[in-house]
């Protein structure tokens, strides 16, 4: 490979494209995406125990959850 710095319009050469599959990575917006985080012990037993409770997952309880803070902050601007 060429030690020749790049300009930010131009592509290599040396790049093969030609078994590149468009929209590998695309992620559908209705698609569920997993998304690991680490929480409080007492924060996930708080909302596992609600979870439970209701007769419902967890991560689909804690959708439910994030999605209204959204709607509330959203109303707060």
């Amino acid at each position: 490979m060429s030690k020749q710095p790049i300009h930010k319009d131009e592509m290599p050469a040396g790049i093969d494209f030609s078994k590149g599959v468009r929209g590998l990575h695309h992620i559908p917006p209705e698609a569920k995406v997993l998304m690991p985080a680490s929480i409080e012990r007492s924060v996930w037993e708080y909302f596992s125990g609600k979870a439970e409770r209701r007769g419902i997952d967890l991560s689909e309880f804690l959708t439910e959850v994030l999605k209204r803070d959204i709607e509330i902050n959203e109303a707060l601007k």
